[in-house]
């Protein structure tokens, strides 16, 4: 049974093919791909730092109490509503 390529084979039989300008090319693309890597993975970080911070801040913190205790209050209302409600 043959052996397949695998694709990281394939690329290294490819570049032996390609001119120099040709693999400069490739070299250029590769280093944008990189680029836009490392610009995603800090932009992420970033991301998580700021969102952090904003949920951090006191306001945020007020309307997560107020909305635990709007929710806290309609489940009260509905366990209410249903032992006082009339049954069939």
């Amino acid at each position: 049974m043959a052996k397949r390529l695998t694709d990281r084979q394939r690329l290294a039989l490819k570049l032996d093919s390609l001119t120099d300008s040709e693999v400069q090319e490739v070299l250029d693309y590769i280093s944008i791909m990189e680029s836009m890597r490392r610009a995603r993975s800090l932009a992420v970080a970033w991301d998580d730092d700021l969102l952090t911070h904003l949920a951090n801040e006191r306001e945020n913190r007020r309307a997560r109490q107020a909305f635990e205790w709007e929710a806290a209050r309609r489940r009260a209302e509905r366990r209410a509503a249903s032992v006082f409600a009339p049954h069939p």
